[in-house]
């Protein structure tokens, strides 16, 4: 043990809708999981996980000074793959293509949406942390409003604490057999501006601030959904405040979702007083992602320069040479996008588009004839390739 253990506390308990088995109609009491408070909390570091967490930080702030500043499309990428298999813990998951369609706002399914909100509401943690040197609360809630205001049974609590009980795992009733009953409702202000106070610290390592961070916020549950999909961006947001980068989002999501039952275990040994677990797996998550997208950044350079040999050569400045520009950052488009961010009329985008599509730069997304959506095959085959070279990496390093 290293680390303050939850306590536990007994409260009455009564289900507000009489449905469900007799068992969980009849459950009259609840026992309650209690964090420790942190703010001022200390890991002991041994020698051998202190060193795990400055080296894997090293290695990100390294990936970031070389690649960050110059290869903007390698961080669109990253927080795409992070948003997406981050959603992938959560069990929800969609094509590369109907993401694409959501992101344009041209039609998908429910869980390409998702994926999609999750993507902005990682964007907004990790701007406003790096625009305010801080993790605020307001920012988390609007990330949580990013996340659910285009799911219709949630929209009505995005951005909203919880004010009642809830639960991890057991019956979808009551918490019967939970796995895990985080504290009372009226306790999640304090557990959260206790939180903020120990994330804000810098005389934490960056890693192990991260982690801890981490499992803390999914102690505390502070949402009736989203819980893990916001816990994740916070770990990014700690890391862009303290500087660990400035310009990339590594996709840690991807090393989790490899060993997800590793992952949901590491949260059970930290509020049994454990943290190390949780560090040393999310130290080992951020060596694995950095090291992987560096074989990315490689290959994007690679990829624009084969697709200015397949049409031939392309001048700077000219409408053909924006657009495979944006095409390293933005792999799915429609005739909209491009002509509203290489600055071109509609008739000259779908021109360009044509032309990229005949030397196969680009291809039409599957049911997309009517809208149609253009993919860059090349970028979203390494975007599922970082996101497979990881996962399979983290299952080595385990093995």
């Amino acid at each position: 043990m290293d680390w303050a253990p939850h306590t536990t506390e007994v409260r009455p308990w009564q289900q507000r809708t009489p449905r469900g088995p007799r068992e969980d109609r009849r459950l009259r009491e609840v026992e309650v999981a209690l964090p420790p408070y942190v703010a001022e909390l200390d890991l002991p570091m041994d020698r051998a996980l202190s060193a795990m967490a400055s080296a894997c930080a090293g290695d990100l702030s390294h990936l970031d000074l070389v690649h960050g500043r110059t290869l903007s499309a390698l961080n669109h990428l990253q927080l795409r793959t992070e948003a997406v298999d981050s959603s992938k813990i959560e069990n929800v998951d969609a094509s590369l293509a109907d993401y694409g369609r959501a992101l344009l706002g041209v039609g998908a399914n429910a869980s390409a949406v998702s994926m999609v909100s999750a993507t902005a509401a990682l964007t907004r943690m990790i701007r406003d942390a790096d625009r305010t040197r801080s993790i605020r609360p307001e920012a988390i809630l609007r990330a949580h409003h990013d996340l659910f205001r285009r799911t219709p049974s949630e929209a009505h609590r995005a951005g909203r604490i919880r004010t009642t009980q809830n639960w991890v795992g057991g019956s979808d009733w009551s918490p019967l057999g939970a796995l895990h009953v985080p504290p009372p409702p009226e306790t999640v202000p304090g557990y959260l501006e206790d939180l903020f106070a120990y994330a804000d610290r810098d005389d934490v390592p960056p890693v192990v601030q991260a982690a801890v961070a981490h499992a803390q916020f999914e102690s505390i549950h502070p949402f009736i959904d989203g819980n893990g999909r916001i816990g994740r961006t916070l770990i990014h947001a700690v890391l862009r405040r303290r500087r660990a980068t400035r310009h990339l989002t590594v996709p840690i999501a991807s090393a989790l979702v490899a060993h997800r039952e590793r992952y949901f275990a590491a949260l059970v040994d930290y509020r049994a007083g454990t943290a190390r677990t949780m560090v040393a797996m999310l130290a080992s998550a951020v060596r694995i992602a950095t090291a992987e997208s560096w074989v990315t950044a490689t290959r994007l350079h690679e990829i624009r320069a084969g697709w200015a040999v397949a049409i031939g050569g392309s001048r700077p400045g000219t409408a053909g040479h924006r657009t495979l520009d944006l095409l390293v950052e933005e792999p799915i488009v429609n005739a909209a996008l491009v002509a509203g961010r290489i600055d071109v009329s509609p008739d000259e985008a779908a021109a360009v588009i044509d032309t990229l599509a005949t030397a196969g730069v680009l291809r039409r997304a599957p049911r997309s004839r009517r809208a149609p959506v253009w993919l860059a095959g090349a970028v979203l085959d390494e975007v599922t390739d970082l996101s497979t070279r990881i996962q399979e990496s983290a299952r080595r390093m385990r093995s």
